[in-house]
């Protein structure tokens, strides 16, 4: 066993404009991620058939639309997405937004964008 944190993850990867994610667990049953999206980035509407899935945002002001429903989640509040909700996460922010994402089971060809 050893720890893992965004500046010893499992894997680095770039996403839509300029958003930064770090791979923490990736297994079949079980992604964690943590992620970052500066002001101005918006992630494009989803869902997942079979991904549940939960954010934790750790700085920042998320925002979030599921089902036509704009919710705002602060600093240190979660959020659970069911599998089969339309959703995406944006940051109207002035400063970076960062969150962990925890997917049961992993996304992994389970994305689907509207």
């Amino acid at each position: 066993m050893k720890s893992v944190s965004k500046e010893k993850s499992l894997k680095h990867y770039q996403w839509g404009n300029a958003c930064d994610g770090w791979n923490l667990l990736d297994e079949p049953s079980l992604s964690v991620k943590q992620e970052r999206m500066p002001p101005g980035t918006t992630e494009a509407l989803h869902y997942h058939k079979n991904a549940q899935q939960f954010f934790f945002i750790l700085k920042g002001l998320a925002g979030f639309e599921v089902e036509g429903e704009i919710i705002q989640i602060q600093e240190y509040q979660g959020l659970h997405i069911a599998a089969g909700k339309i959703h995406r996460i944006y940051n109207e922010g002035t400063t970076d937004l960062e969150f962990i994402l925890s997917s049961q089971p992993s996304t992994a060809n389970d994305r689907y964008n509207l």
